[in-house]
Parts: structure tokens; C-alpha cells; sequence
């Protein structure tokens, strides 16, 4: 799909790691160039005309968002570095001010390190207390096993949207009625699944958003965090500096701005911003729905395939996703990553910043192989060829 969009692939690689990052389109290159080539200015910063056609497509970039995800008002959009620092952004900068000793905080093993080890900050700084969903037998979380672990002290419910390492499509909208009902912020880190599944945070009643534009087609070095106004306008800046206070005095008197202009301090990655809006634009024109349904045709294939081959170890085979997460019997996972790199071809392997995930699935590192629209089934069948070559694969590892 689209394929030819993408001019990394002309040295024919196959690249099975989009869940780490994506490749970039041409329309997103071709926007950073025009930016270094014709602009190079900084945005709400110059009185002359570069600096006009920046600040206006930059605030473009951020009304697409808003209409990408059904926020509001564009001004609870913000920029930043990625999820992580978005993450970071809401967890330091409102709940490290709001939660008090013994409030409940709710996630699962299988989240991101971004959206568990700023809670554990606040455990050490706030004494709060973190509290584990327990996923079924297919490693998905239901809402049945969310409130069981719900309390009077709970708080804040804060999970990944799509996992990045099984891949469960958590129900967002029953969360947010249920978040709704008992009066629970809920923190929804969409980094795997905002360039795949349609998200109107207004529906799924989501308190905060994160995700990270290198995963969605978008440069690296971008994030977005998406608040609630009334949220947002109580939640401390992590960064200080240019361009987000009215003013500051020798006696220390200072104000900042509004929201979101508090929230982007220093340079923003501006040229990262305008291209950003390039591929919200070209993904709008293709659909998410269409590129979800032709991921999971090529993820349903390759598993089919790859369940025919012996010493495959399968640890998501049940769960809907763009992901299979596996491992080859006695071969350690950055082992078979290298072999597979041998044969040109580009998966992931490691603990996927989830370390905590070996409470759930009982292994440490594994392979991922992640889909997007750029892939193809010739693309898995040639996967599937080098698999069954096992015995290759166990005398690399004697030599």
C-alpha cells in the first residue's frame, strides 16, 4: 500500500520494526526541505514574512491534530519531544502537584517505561501507590478485571491504548464511561495506535494523550500531549524559558503564557511540525481504517505461516494487533535479530522498554515484528523463508 511513497525502500530492505519508529513518506521530506531551504525561521518569534508563513503553519499543524483526535480547541494541543517527555509533562507537572499520599494510580505490566517509571518517581516523592490490572489468559485487558482493582483511593487509570510489545487494543471507551462514572482521570499513551486506529478523545472521556510523531509516519524529536483545558491550564511546565511567559522582573515576579504556549519553551522542532502536518494530511487522505485492515491481513498471514514452522515460540497468536511477538526455541532473541539482519531483513528484539512484561509472559527478550502500509505479503513470505532455515540459524550461533 502506497509503497512507492517511500524512497528508503528503493535499496529493497524489508523493515518489520514500524512499531519502533516508522519510514517517512516523500511529502514529509519534501516539506523538511522546503522549510530549510526557503524558511529556516523560528515560529511567534519574527516580525517579517518568513517568519508569517512558519507561524501560520505551524498553528495549521496544530488545528489538524486537534480535528485528527477530536479534541476541543487546538489549544489543548501542545508540542514537544515525544511521548516520553509528554508523559513526563502531565505526570510531574499536574498529578505530581494534585495526588496525595495513599491515591491510587492503576496500570498494567506491559506498559511502556515511559508510563510507568515517572509513577515510580511519584511513589518515592508523593508516596502514592501504584496498582496492577491483571490481564486474562490472552494477555488482554478487560474491563471486568479494571474494576476489581478500582478503589475509593483510585485516582488516575493510565494505559497504553495498543501495547507495543503483545499489542492488546485496550476498550478505550468503556474506560473512559467507567473513568467517567467514578470520577478517575484517565492517561491514555497512544503511540502504537495513533497511526493505525481513530481516536476521539472526547468519546473515550480521555483526561490526557500522548504519542510520539516518529511512530506515525512523523520525525523523530516530536510529540504531542493532548489535556482537557481545565487540566492543562493547572499543570506546571516542565520546561522554562523563551517564548513561554509574558514576562519576568528582577525580583523574581514572572507570569507565563496560556495554554499551550507554556508548554512549548525554547525552539520547538518547527521543521518537524510543518512536515508533521504533510503526513496528517496524507494519512487522512488514505484512511486509518484502510491501513489497520491491510495491517492485520499481513500480520494475519504471517502468523499463519509462521505457525507452521517448528520452534516457533508465539506469545500473542490470540490477541488482534499489527504485532507477533516470538522467539525461536534455544535462540536468544537478539541472536535470531542478527541472523535475520544477515538476510536483509529488520525486526526488534530486547525487552521493548517493558521490562516488567516477563511477570506476564515469563521471558525477558523476545522478537517483534511489526506492520504498516509500506509492508507486503511478498515481504512475509520471504520472512518465512528464512525462519524454516533453522539449521543456519543454530550454526551461526556454534561459530
Amino acid at each position: 500500500m502506497n509503497r512507492e511513497d517511500f524512497p528508503i525502500l528503493n535499496d529493497g530492505r524489508i523493515y518489520f520494526d514500524s512499531a519502533a519508529t516508522s519510514l517517512k513518506p516523500q511529502v514529509l521530506i519534501d516539506k523538511t526541505v522546503e522549510y530549510y531551504s526557503k524558511y529556516s525561521t523560528n515560529a511567534h518569534r519574527g516580525e517579517y514574512e518568513t517568519s508569517f508563513v512558519v507561524n501560520q503553519e505551524y498553528e495549521e499543524c496544530r488545528s489538524l491534530i486537534k480535528d485528527f483526535i477530536n479534541a476541543k480547541e487546538s489549544s489543548e494541543i501542545s508540542f514537544n519531544k515525544g511521548a516520553s517527555e509528554g508523559l513526563n509533562q502531565i505526570i510531574f507537572g499536574y498529578y505530581g502537584k494534585h495526588l496525595e499520599p495513599g491515591d491510587e494510580v492503576i496500570i498494567s505490566r506491559v506498559e511502556h517505561a515511559a508510563n510507568v517509571l515517572p509513577w515510580f518517581k511519584l511513589v518515592d516523592e508523593k508516596q502514592i501507590v501504584i496498582k496492577y490490572v491483571e490481564l486474562d489468559q490472552r494477555h488482554g485487558l478487560s474491563i471486568e478485571n479494571l474494576e476489581k482493582v478500582i478503589s475509593a483511593k483510585t485516582k488516575v487509570i493510565s494505559l497504553a491504548h495498543v501495547t507495543n510489545t503483545l499489542g492488546d487494543k485496550r476498550p478505550i471507551e468503556e474506560i473512559g464511561r467507567l473513568c467517567l462514572e467514578k470520577n478517575i482521570d484517565f492517561v491514555l499513551d497512544a503511540s502504537q495506535s495513533i497511526g493505525h486506529i481513530k481516536i476521539d478523545v472526547q468519546k473515550a472521556n480521555i483526561s490526557f494523550l500522548a504519542f510520539s510523531a516518529h511512530k506515525v509516519l512523523g520525525p523523530t524529536g516530536l510529540g504531542i500531549l493532548y489535556g482537557k483545558r481545565e487540566l492543562l491550564e493547572k499543570t506546571d511546565p516542565l520546561i522554562y524559558g523563551g517564548g513561554m511567559n509574558s514576562y519576568f522582573e528582577e525580583d523574581g515576579s514572572y507570569e507565563l503564557k496560556s495554554i499551550p504556549t507554556k508548554f512549548e519553551g525554547g525552539t520547538q522542532n518547527i521543521a518537524g511540525i510543518l512536515a508533521f502536518k504533510e503526513v496528517i494530511l496524507y494519512l487522512n487522505k488514505i484512511g486509518l481504517d484502510k491501513i489497520n485492515d491491510y495491517c492485520l491481513v499481513l500480520r494475519n498471514y504471517a502468523l499463519q505461516e509462521m505457525k507452521k514452522i517448528d520452534n516457533i515460540v508465539i506469545y500473542n497468536q490470540d490477541i488482534e494487533s499489527n504485532l507477533i511477538l516470538f522467539n525461536i526455541d534455544g535462540v536468544f532473541a537478539q541472536d535470531t535479530a542478527l541472523f535475520l539482519n544477515s538476510k536483509g531483513i529488520s525486526l526488534r528484539s530486547g525487552n521493548h522498554c517493558a521490562k516488567i512484561l516477563k511477570e506476564e509472559i515469563k521471558i525477558t527478550n523476545s522478537c517483534r515484528l511489526s506492520f504498516y502500509l509500506y509492508n507486503t505479503k511478498e515481504e512475509v513470505d520471504k520472512l518465512i523463508e528464512v525462519l524454516k532455515k533453522q539449521d543456519e540459524i543454530y550454526d551461526s550461533l556454534v561459530k
